[in-house]
């Protein structure tokens, strides 16, 4: 009986290494036209570990532009309406106003990828009503971001503009 069980084990082993993973490619010529396939691994090595989107020099690079143009017209005259009824005034009603349109505009520009020109809108809605919570989350996540890429985020003031939106995109 236990050389049953010897042959059996035997078997089994021979077996599970006849099914042993095989590569893909070889730099055996591919059939029929004589050129060697190029054989490449998933993991690169290195003798530095590498930041994803970003150089290892320890230096932020500058931040970028980009995202999905979208049309602001709409957001653009609430906060004009907002600051036009605020101006002159101090009470916290007519801030949260002007806070509030900024926020909404930063919220459509955060769903089109146009971080830049949102972390500008949270700040500005922010600067109009410092309690916004919603605002200061927001600027910390995407200064995070920005951060974690071994980008600069835009220096406040700084932020650009809307991507140019034209009709028919």
């Amino acid at each position: 009986m236990s050389k049953f069980i010897f042959l059996l084990a035997i078997a089994l082993i021979a077996n599970a290494c006849g099914n042993a993973a095989r590569p893909v490619a070889s730099n055996a010529p591919a059939a029929g036209n004589g050129t060697p396939e190029r054989s490449e691994t998933a993991i690169a090595h290195g003798p530095k570990e590498q930041v994803p989107g970003g150089d290892n020099s320890g230096a932020k690079s500058k931040w970028s532009q980009g995202g999905e143009p979208i049309d602001t017209a709409a957001f653009d005259a609430e906060i004009a309406k907002a600051e036009k009824a605020s101006a002159g005034k101090t009470d916290a009603a007519s801030k949260k106003s002007v806070s509030d349109a900024y926020l909404k505009r930063a919220d459509a520009l955060t769903q089109a990828r146009q971080y830049a020109s949102a972390l500008g809108d949270y700040r500005r809605a922010l600067k109009a009503d410092p309690s916004n919570a919603e605002a200061k989350q927001w600027i910390e996540q995407i200064t995070s971001i920005y951060d974690s890429m071994n980008k600069e985020a835009p220096p406040e003031g700084q932020e650009p503009q809307p991507l140019p939106f034209k009709k028919g995109n």
